[in-house]
């Protein structure tokens, strides 16, 4: 039975089966604020198959956005990337997370403030903790800051809890609020600040010839 089992398995991948599909996705677990926006950020990306809005890495089992805003659980706005590794890479979807906050605060990001606006990235396996720590020292390097200025938090993968469903898909679903919130919040001010022509960008990362320290406003 084993033996079977392993060949209809070898042959739904070699025919291209939605298990084959399956079997070749990946998942990254993300923290940098206000989840509408990361969320919205990241879904967009050539090969990312969808973004959930949730909550990770603190220890209250099915959090709520009152107490996860409330400051009570210990968890994070999060986001959950599912992605073909075959058309975007870890490390490409890692420089985009980058360029999408501003990793040189640890208060919260833009105008949400709080440990539960800390920015995280949530790390499933070796592999990712390897490829995240070397995003982070790459980061630091196009800023021109050493490692240590950044506040970005690298941590073992939690669960992931999917937030309430009125905050899926938020600015799709709700683009004049989600529209004004971002704009108030100064989130794209401050991106352009800290990563200038690069912000919100995938691209490969810079070393600039003249370091350029991007100091907190």
């Amino acid at each position: 039975m084993k033996r079977l089992l392993i060949v209809l398995l070898s042959c739904c991948l070699a025919l291209g089966s939605p298990l084959a599909a399956l079997a070749a996705e990946e998942t990254a677990v993300l923290a940098g604020g206000c989840f509408w926006c990361l969320e919205h950020d990241l879904e967009s990306l050539p090969g990312v198959i969808d973004a959930v809005s949730g909550y990770s890495g603190g220890t209250v089992s099915n959090p709520t956005y009152r107490q996860v805003s409330g400051e009570t659980t210990g968890h994070q706005e999060s986001v959950q990337v599912r992605f073909d590794p075959a058309k975007i890479s870890y490390s490409t979807l890692l420089r985009s997370y980058w360029r999408n906050v501003d990793p040189l605060d640890d208060g919260g990001q833009f105008c949400d403030r709080g440990d539960s606006y800390r920015p995280v990235i949530f790390t499933a396996d070796a592999a990712q903790a390897h490829e995240a720590e070397a995003s982070a020292q790459a980061a630091a390097m196009e800023l021109g800051v050493p490692r240590s200025a950044l506040k970005v938090q690298l941590r073992d993968a939690a669960r992931f809890w999917p937030a309430e469903g009125y905050h899926q898909n938020y600015a799709e679903l709700n683009s004049v609020k989600y529209n004004f919130y971002r704009f108030s919040c100064g989130r794209d001010r401050r991106l352009d600040t800290v990563w200038a022509g690069r912000a919100r960008s995938d691209a490969a990362w810079v070393v600039p010839s003249t370091p350029q320290i991007r100091h907190n406003p």
